[in-house]
């Protein structure tokens, strides 16, 4: 897998959860997932098509959903599946958003698809050329997990890969 394809997801979702949670958040745990992604409670799903494709899944247990759409609202208890699958698809934007700066300031050309929830229990199985990453993050309310699979479409990869290299 291709760390600067992976790289500016997990700074961002990191940054976003400990901006908007004010709190100090940590990655717990990385792990390369070669089976089929599974779904551990609300989840939002981008797509991403161009030079570089793939997908990103945000994924928070139901009861972290909730705890993390109350500090948001600023309210005691959110006890709303709607609200927090409207806010998991908020964060997921928030994200996407800081992640494709990065990206494209990197030189990639590419569409990203609006979230949309995530509703298969599993499904979305890596390829021959694409790998998923597991992500998990630790945060005051919970664990926050984001599944990335990310790959160059074939053309680009050629290019970089008869690309002279720089000394």
């Amino acid at each position: 897998m291709r760390m600067e394809l992976i790289q500016p997801f997990i700074n961002a979702a990191d940054a976003v959860f400990a901006e908007s949670l004010q709190a100090p958040t940590k990655i717990v745990d990385l792990a390369m997932d070669e089976e089929t992604y599974r779904r551990k409670g609300i989840a939002a799903l981008i797509i991403i098509k161009g030079e570089i494709e793939g997908r990103v899944i945000l994924d928070l247990a139901p009861e972290v959903a909730l705890k993390v759409a109350s500090q948001l609202a600023g309210s005691a208890v959110v006890e709303s599946e709607q609200v927090a699958r409207e806010t998991v698809c908020e964060l997921a934007n928030m994200v996407i958003g800081n992640s494709v700066t990065l990206l494209n300031d990197q030189g990639f050309r590419f569409k990203v698809f609006p979230p949309e929830i995530h509703m298969n229990d599993q499904g979305l199985a890596g390829s021959a050329d694409t790998e998923a990453m597991v992500i998990c993050i630790e945060t005051p309310c919970g664990d926050v997990y984001l599944n990335i699979a990310m790959h160059y479409l074939h053309r680009r990869r050629q290019e970089r890969e008869t690309a002279p290299a720089l000394d």
